[in-house]
């Protein structure tokens, strides 16, 4: 590990980021020294469908950002989690808490401010898999199938992609079935016991039939061990899917693609390690005595580095999502240039998530200057290790139609589509171990009954809810190139209709029904939520073809995301969509005879209605009067005001030499949140009535990416070299301070940010190794993710009295992986 020290340091990050940084600009030394036997071939054409049609990435007035398949598997890419080392700036995917099986997706700042993981809450950036909506948060993180392209579409989309895309979109295109014989085959193992495999068989064509099979399986052991014996460790996963794939085409105008798929994904949960002792509350503004920090038990500790095995045993198990579903897409070319396409398809997930994973036992009875030597223990005996257990189920069904043509000058598509999801969630909250005696030196493990059976005390159901969602809308877009100085300017001017409804109910709060005061009387049942909402979402394009390499373009769009009620409330209380409307200006290049392609852009918008989650302990205010809880509630609310968005961005690839491409990224991201007023009591049952700051999450001010990559021909086969870096400055999770004084309201403890990161990728290949005489060729490779073993705490929280916690980046991984195609 030594060899690795001056790796880690941050003289060798500025060395790195400089040579890639004169790799980026390389393109004028290339000019002067180039030959023209070395000289590049030029940048191969991106084809992307954010229009609902294939076309030329630099002919697609929308700022968007692409990584093939190709890409994804030189990053050593597994699911969509692996995007969140900042391969593409402006978008920042990360785990929900501790459960990788649940995903928070943000675009620009936008998307998922804080708990998603509800069945009447909905995400801000939607996620496609060939043209299908997913609808939820949990089941992203399955392995992906044979994927062609990644389109990251930035900004609002609802025009042509409807709710929830108001932050952006992400559409995930698959390889569709060939009519050729083919057989993809890789193999390979790693560090912490990973290995995988992965078989994509095309099948000839027979009676017009074409048939595609992808199966694809991915493990790992845990990083972290936990010293509990018979429990997992921390932050392992075992993903596995099959997808089946038939093409019938019986006429050139005429063509179904049945698609079925189905995925298995266990996943641990993430460890939480303590990285700050408590550091207490300071005296109010008032007067009032000091609040000491609380003593922690004899068996923490504070780890401010990462570890790899826990401080103690929980128990644990795996988080297991299971999804299933179908797809039928039809396509039918009823005259020239004009298509009919149909896309209908059916869902089914189910979604465990279990975590033990912040069972740090610093919370308890704190000393203060009054009785400095206050026992630690209240009562006794003391217990602790909040062991979260929350079932996810999720059906849904969506039919959508499209008609896409041209005539004479004019692009156009238009549509409708259906969508029906039902989602029933449950969750428990049992705590798993106790302290022995009053030093916290020894525990020992309660049996808690998790099925209600006979066996151990069982753990009370304490919230449960379901709810159905109906969307209808109708859209239409169309794109006018008038006959002007050669066809240059081209207009396009969209519009969406949506109606959303949504009917659901609170049906169990804290082991039982809700019981809550309406007019002076408790009133006990089922909470209902009947709550429907209709909205417009319009989009103006210009765009210019400046020279026949250099297109630039205007855009205003807007998006929303649905409004619903939360889980996790006492009154499930309804709060109302939000919305973005957003301006954009960017510039498309290819220059440098298509040796290089620059594209850039910014933008400017207002955030209206921003869905805040606040959460209060153990009450809340309800018509009027204060509610008694057991648990944590959550309540959300619309943020009055405006927010505020811009930001820029900027992609440059570059193709200076014969087999050699370089790519640099940056972006600049801003969000201003409205000061909003917290409506739960806090410290002594005080109500802050005054607004409070709001700090934007997920979301880094600054972040880059840059990639080399180098083919070398040597004799029979080719070298292949690849080296990405990948920047943000840190981000919040939570977006209030944590503490705030009882008395003057005065912010007593404010939020932690969490550590920049500097991820380094690479991977070497030897491709092209003939087998045989035909065309069967083998690739061996050798890869790592986070090649220098940079460590930073990407999630941090804190608490006056239990310190600042936090879960840490994957450490280095590696491994060798061998391909075979014939």
């Amino acid at each position: 590990m030594r060899s690795f020290s001056f790796f880690r340091s941050s003289a060798a990050r500025a060395v790195l980021a400089t040579v890639l940084a004169s790799a980026v600009a390389a393109p004028a030394l290339a000019a002067e020294a180039d030959a023209a036997d070395d000289a590049g071939s030029g940048l191969e054409e991106i084809v992307v469908t954010a229009q609902k049609r294939s076309e030329n990435l630099q002919d697609t007035p929308i700022a968007i950002s692409v990584i093939s398949g190709e890409a994804l598997k030189e990053r050593a890419g597994v699911s969509l989690l692996d995007l969140g080392d900042g391969a593409i700036p402006s978008l920042k995917v990360a785990p929900f808490f501790s459960r990788p099986g649940a995903l928070i997706v943000n675009v620009r700042g936008v998307g998922v401010l804080s708990d998603s993981n509800q069945p009447a809450r909905d995400q801000g950036v939607g996620v496609y898999i060939d043209g299908i909506y997913l609808g939820r948060a949990q089941g992203l993180g399955t392995a992906l199938f044979d994927v062609e392209n990644i389109e990251v579409l930035k900004g609002p989309q609802g025009t042509l992609f409807g709710r929830n895309t108001m932050g952006g979109a992400v559409s995930i295109v698959t390889k569709k079935p060939s009519g050729e014989f083919k057989l993809n085959t890789t193999v390979g193992v790693g560090n912490y016991g990973s290995h995988r495999a992965e078989v994509h068989l095309d099948l000839p064509e027979y009676q017009n039939i074409s048939i595609k099979i992808d199966g694809v399986l991915a493990k790992r052991d845990p990083f972290v061990r936990n010293p509990l014996s018979g429990s997992i460790g921390y932050n392992s996963f075992d993903k596995n899917g099959v997808a089946v794939s038939a093409l019938w085409k019986p006429s050139s105008n005429f063509s179904a693609l049945a698609t079925y798929d189905t995925s298995y994904d266990a996943t641990s949960t993430l460890y939480m390690q303590l990285i700050e002792a408590p550091k207490g509350l300071p005296a109010s503004a008032s007067g009032a005595a000091a609040i000491l920090p609380n003593r922690l038990a004899a068996i923490a500790k504070v780890q401010p580095d990462r570890v790899d095995v826990a401080a103690y045993g929980t128990p644990q198990q795996p988080s297991i999502g299971k999804t299933w579903g179908t797809r039928l897409g039809l396509e039918w070319e009823v005259a020239p240039q004009i298509t009919l396409k149909s896309i209908s398809s059916y869902r089914d997930m189910s979604q465990g998530q279990f975590d033990n994973g912040n069972a740090v036992p610093s919370t308890s009875l704190a000393p203060t200057a009054a009785n400095p030597t206050a026992s630690f223990l209240l009562p006794s005996p003391f217990q602790f290790g909040r062991y979260s257990l929350a079932q996810f189920k999720q059906d849904q069904q969506s039919q959508e139609v499209q008609l896409i043509g041209t005539i004479d000058r004019v692009k156009f598509v238009a549509g409708g589509l259906f969508y029906r999801e039902h989602v029933e969630d449950s969750a428990q909250a049992p705590n798993t171990l106790q302290m022995t005696d009053e030093a916290g030196s020894a525990f020992v493990v309660r049996s808690i009954d998790i099925t209600n059976g006979a066996a151990g005390q069982p753990a009370v159901i304490q919230r449960a809810s379901r709810v159905t969602t109906k969307s209808v809308g109708v859209f239409g877009q169309a794109t006018w190139t008038p006959p002007v100085g050669g066809d240059m300017i081209h207009l396009t001017a969209g519009l969406r209709w949506t109606r959303d409804q949504k009917n659901g109910e609170l049906f169990t709060i804290n082991g039982l029904a809700p019981t809550i005061p309406v007019n002076g009387v408790n009133v006990t049942g089922p909470i209902a939520l009947d709550a429907s909402w209709s909205r417009l979402d319009p989009m103006v394009n210009l765009s210019v073809d400046l020279t026949d390499g250099i297109m630039a373009y205007g855009k205003w769009s807007t998006g929303y995301r649905s409004g619903g009620a939360s889980s996790r409330s006492l009154s499930y209380r309804k709060f109302n969509p939000e919305s973005v409307s957003m301006f954009e200006i960017g510039a498309k290049t290819e220059f440098w005879d298509r040796k290089a392609r620059l594209n850039v852009a910014g933008y400017y918008g207002d955030y209206k209605d921003i869905q805040l989650d606040f959460s209060g302990l153990y009450e809340d205010i309800v018509n009027g009067v204060r509610v008694a809880t057991t648990r944590t509630t959550t309540d959300v609310v619309n943020a009055p005001g405006t927010g505020k968005l811009k930001g820029l961005e900027a992609e440059l690839t570059l193709a200076p030499a014969q087999g050699l491409t370089l790519f640099g990224s940056f972006a600049w991201n801003s969000v201003k949140i409205p000061d909003t007023v917290n409506p739960f009591p806090q410290t002594g049952g005080v109500l802050i009535t005054r607004p409070i700051p709001i700090y934007q999450v997920y979301t880094p001010k600054y972040s880059a990416s840059g990639a080399i990559d180098y083919a070398v021909p040597l004799n029979d086969l080719t070298a292949k070299f690849h080296l990405d870096v990948n920047y943000d400055a840190g981000y919040y999770i939570n977006y209030t301070d944590v503490e705030f004084d009882p008395v003057s309201r005065a912010v007593r403890y404010t939020q932690p940010k969490g550590d920049k990161a500097f991820i380094v990728n690479a991977r070497v290949s030897l491709a092209d190794i003939k087998l045989g005489s035909d065309d069967k060729q083998m690739t061996l490779s050798i890869w790592s993710r986070n090649l220098l073993n940079e460590q930073h705490v990407f999630y941090k929280s804190a608490s006056a009295r239990a310190g600042v916690s936090g879960f840490f980046n994957d450490p280095r991984t590696f491994g060798f992986d061998i391909n075979i195609k014939m």
